[in-house]
């Protein structure tokens, strides 16, 4: 086989590959709607139904609220196998995002508004050993970073203002995710694009239907009677929302 043939074939199986991994939707309930004493038992309440546990970092300053930090994450990790994705939502994540990759957190998101240079930190984050995300808050064009996705694992598009648990959904933040994914499927990205704010049952098809892949859900798996039912739920409506029609 020529070189060529042969890089061919392997481009051909990494799409594959790719594609097939992508076909997983992710479901990622935030803790945020947890009982924060009880964090432990809110992670086994949704082992097996879940993918990810959504970790809020929130520090007072980038966002007006107080919530989890490192010491919380650490024993998160130590108390569940289930991949932590962290959430940060503070001021200079260059200074903090990094310690976060080397508590063991499976993905370290940080926000576009606050990073001097997302590139390199994304780089740190990755040699650090977590995924590297990027969040674009309600206010942000998403369009400014779309040249930056190749660098990024996970794009969080915020479907609310970030900051506070429990707001309503904004179905116009979805035009977000329609630009994202054309340039991810364009550029043959390996990408994930989360949603995070007001993700339930009656939003959830929608932002799949417009290219989101992860969901992060707050209130809707934690304020449920069953939280790894309501989980189970909103992947079923997700999957049927992404699969061909």
């Amino acid at each position: 086989m020529s070189g060529l043939r042969r890089g061919f074939a392997t481009y051909t199986v990494r799409v594959a590959q790719f594609q097939a991994a992508q076909a997983d939707t992710v479901i990622a309930p935030s803790l945020l709607a947890a009982d924060f004493a009880r964090l432990a038992e809110a992670a086994d309440a949704v082992e097996g139904a879940v993918d990810w546990l959504h970790v809020d970092v929130m520090d007072n300053h980038f966002v007006p609220n107080l919530t989890l930090g490192p010491p919380i994450v650490k024993s998160l990790k130590a108390a569940t196998d289930i991949p932590l994705d962290c959430h940060l939502m503070i001021e200079d994540p260059a200074r903090w995002a990094v310690g976060y990759a080397e508590l063991g957190a499976y993905n370290v998101t940080f926000h576009a508004e606050a990073s001097d240079d997302p590139v390199a930190l994304a780089k740190d984050l990755r040699a650090a050993g977590a995924k590297a995300g990027l969040a674009i808050d309600r206010d942000t064009p998403v369009e400014d970073y779309l040249d930056l996705l190749p660098e990024f694992d996970t794009l969080l598009i915020m479907t609310i203002k970030a900051g506070f648990g429990g707001q309503q959904f904004i179905p116009a933040m979805l035009d977000k995710v329609r630009t994202a994914r054309a340039r991810a499927a364009s550029g043959h990205l390996e990408l994930r694009i989360e949603v995070d704010g007001g993700i339930a049952d009656d939003t959830i098809a929608a932002a799949a239907e417009a290219g989101a892949d992860a969901f992060v859900a707050g209130t809707a798996v934690y304020g449920a009677d069953d939280p790894a039912a309501a989980a189970e739920r909103l992947r079923a409506r997700a999957d049927a929302a992404r699969s061909p029609h």
